[in-house]
């Protein structure tokens, strides 16, 4: 049988001070054993990315109606999904009655995630 022993811990003024051990919540009841539902209704940013470019400020100053910017991304080609500015997935554009959306076609494994994160 275990002895319960009282521990004597220091607060941030450097004052003792003693916690009982049967006042500790046993290591079980701690926390959820679902943690993940605490999460599920939490918001992200999504972004998809189409492309990126870099411009002279001289090109940017002369931007206007009509005016066409070259992305790095050839017609066709899968689109970036970020969640909260770090990839998660890839996908192909498509048209939804009048919106755009995407469909997933690839989701990053731990290592691609890794590697783009550098």
């Amino acid at each position: 049988m275990e002895e319960k022993m009282d521990e004597k811990i220091e607060d941030i003024l450097g004052e003792e001070f003693e916690v009982k051990e049967e006042e500790k919540p046993p290591a079980s009841e701690e926390l959820p054993k679902d943690n993940i539902e605490l999460l599920m209704d939490v918001e992200l940013d999504v972004i998809i990315e189409l492309g990126r470019t870099k411009m002279r400020i001289e090109d940017i100053l002369r931007l206007m109606p009509g005016s066409i910017i070259e992305l790095d991304k050839l017609a066709g080609e899968p689109v970036d999904v970020l969640v909260n500015n770090k990839p998660i997935a890839k996908g192909e554009v498509v048209v939804l009655d009048e919106n755009f959306g995407v469909r997933i076609t690839s989701i990053l494994n731990r290592e691609q995630r890794i590697k783009s994160l550098r």
